[in-house]
């Protein structure tokens, strides 16, 4: 099965109650992760965002 993947991805940010923050990659379903703050939860998702697409290339979801 040969997918194609986005070079653009949407990043949507919040902050929990508990002052953490969320980032999520809307484009990659269950890509999220959290941070101290909201510069450090964008680093960790766009981290765990590559680790996605390159096992779904080890795999060949997407060519």
């Amino acid at each position: 099965m040969n997918a194609q993947i986005s070079t653009h991805f949407t990043i949507e940010t919040e902050q929990e109650e508990d002052g953490r923050w969320i980032a999520e990659i809307l484009e990659i379903p269950g890509v999220l992760a959290y941070g101290e703050n909201q510069q450090q939860a964008i680093a960790h998702v766009q981290t765990l965002a590559l680790r996605a697409i390159a096992d779904k290339l080890e795999h060949g979801e997407i060519a």
